[in-house]
């Protein structure tokens, strides 16, 4: 997309309100009409609006005597999320672990950028797992078991405009790249609550992931076990795999405040 394109679909007034909001710090704690204005350089009329929307959401407070502005904390909502997804990978690293010794399998946490999976957490069976997973590794979401789990749980309008007239990239000759049949597996999988995946990716590798909700119900990150078909055998990811990454899941969601 062109820069001039870009610029197009800038919302204008959400971007001046956070940058209102980022005019505050420990050495300016609260500030005034004109001082905000000053800073951004522009006239006393255009954050007047945004200042009035920021307080009627309870982002702002106004002194009734010097008029000025401070910071209330429910800015610290805007961040909740990113926190606690910063968080989540140490909390998740020892389950990580226990779940690999338990199935001798590499077990992994990650989430959802876009339409790729980002890792974010590892705990490796070393010489064993064919794919080599380090931390920030990127893969197509549509073709592993974390990935579509991940989606599975998005919004139908997020979705729309992830895929929509796009193909569907084959990795090998088990890869649905029909959005159709991918829709209705992903409504399988949320119904679930588990997704499994045999070769999508590589040949000869098969995987389990279930969520990890948030406080909200929300999923913020998926578990997964990933195993070779040459080292286990076939009813491994069903049998042995999939009850042990959901009671990890339930425990690390009850963590981030998620209880049925």
């Amino acid at each position: 997309m062109a820069k001039e394109e870009k610029e197009r679909y800038n919302a204008n007034a959400l971007v001046r309100g956070l940058e209102i909001l980022k005019l505050f710090n420990e050495e300016r704690p609260t500030l005034s009409l004109v001082e905000i204005a000053k800073e951004l350089n522009v006239s006393r009329t255009v954050p007047y609006r945004l200042l009035y929307t920021l307080q009627s959401l309870g982002y702002l407070d106004q002194d009734e005597n010097s008029k000025r502005y401070s910071l209330t904390p429910q800015v610290l909502e805007l961040g909740f999320s990113y926190l606690s997804t910063l968080k989540l990978p140490e909390i998740a690293q020892p389950y990580l672990e226990t779940l690999r010794d338990e199935t001798g399998a590499s077990c992994h946490l990650s989430i959802l950028d876009g339409n790729e999976v980002v890792y974010v957490g590892s705990a490796p069976v070393r010489g064993v797992s064919a794919i080599n997973v380090n931390i920030g590794l990127r893969l197509p979401a549509h073709a592993t078991a974390n990935g579509k789990l991940l989606l599975a749980y998005q919004p139908q309008e997020k979705l729309k405009q992830l895929f929509y007239g796009s193909e569907l990239k084959p990795y090998t000759d088990r890869t649905k790249t029909s959005l159709a049949d991918f829709q209705n597996e992903i409504e399988i999988i949320r119904g679930n609550g588990y997704s499994i995946t045999k070769g999508e990716l590589h040949h000869g590798i098969q995987s389990v992931a279930a969520p990890i909700f948030d406080k909200t119900g929300s999923i913020m990150a998926a578990i997964n076990v990933v195993a070779t078909e040459t080292t286990f055998h076939d009813e491994f990811i069903e049998q042995v795999a999939l009850p042990k990454v959901l009671e990890i899941s339930k425990k690390l969601s009850g963590f981030m405040g998620y209880h049925l």
